[in-house]
């Protein structure tokens, strides 16, 4: 996977779940249609970026293409660096357009207050225009269907979200896929950023009056204790109190 390293000394940005997605769903799509899997392959990013990935995985019969990609998170910290990040791609019924489905290790919603409904898996919006803008074009460019099926899995991703707050923001079951750019900058934490505010949307949506903004478990523990609320009300801010 060519993650940019730029100049010496400088951190290594990667590439998001949303990316990693997006490429695994290129080269599943492209065998499914054609019979050969482009590795590596290469995706166009929001940006312009066009970061390529080499497929660790790359199976197909005549109902279904496979392949998937390991996330390189560069030098970020991010606890799905490494992880497997796989799509399954099949022809869905005429009329259907593109499906999302989660497989093995991605969430799925179950709490109002998140930019997806309840009942949805948890891939972000993002990912998926970037997904399916790419189908759109891929589809008349090659012959093939433009209803299809795409399944996302990271098999991995129910133990990872064990160190997420994917829980907490009622997401059950695994992962989600994100990514707004695609990609990933080093300690931006961005993706903890992303969590507190879609924690207090989620506490809004379920009708939560006030909210406890913890530094770490023993204050959360104790905003618990003393003022019972109930955990979609616990915000897990870290150090970053500027962005709660």
């Amino acid at each position: 996977m060519t993650a940019r390293s730029g100049r010496a000394g400088e951190l290594r940005r990667g590439w998001t779940t949303g990316a990693c997605a997006a490429a695994a769903t290129r080269a599943a799509y492209t065998a499914l249609v054609t019979g050969r899997f482009p590795d590596p392959v290469s995706v166009t990013l929001p940006g312009g970026e066009t970061p390529s990935f080499p497929l660790v995985l790359a199976v197909r019969d005549r109902s279904h293409g496979r392949a998937a990609v390991r996330k390189d998170a560069g030098d970020d910290p991010d606890v799905t660096h490494g992880a497997l990040v796989e799509s399954w791609v099949r022809p869905a019924p005429p009329g259907a357009g593109i499906v999302f489905r989660a497989g093995e290790g991605v969430g799925i919603v179950t709490r109002p207050g998140l930019s997806l409904a309840v009942g949805e898996p948890a891939i972000n919006p993002a990912p998926r225009k970037m997904i399916a803008a790419m189908l759109n074009e891929l589809a008349p460019a090659l012959g093939g269907p433009a209803d299809v099926c795409v399944t996302i899995g990271i098999p991995d991703g129910r133990r990872l979200a064990q160190r997420t707050m994917n829980g907490r923001l009622g997401i059950v079951g695994g992962l989600s896929v994100l990514g707004t750019s695609g990609i990933v900058k080093p300690y931006s934490c961005a993706a903890w950023i992303a969590s507190i505010r879609q924690g207090i949307d989620v506490a809004a949506a379920t009708g939560a009056t006030h909210l406890a903004a913890a530094t770490g478990r023993v204050s959360e523990e104790a905003a618990r204790a003393l003022y019972g609320l109930d955990e979609s009300a616990l915000i897990d801010m870290g150090d970053f109190a500027g962005a709660t």
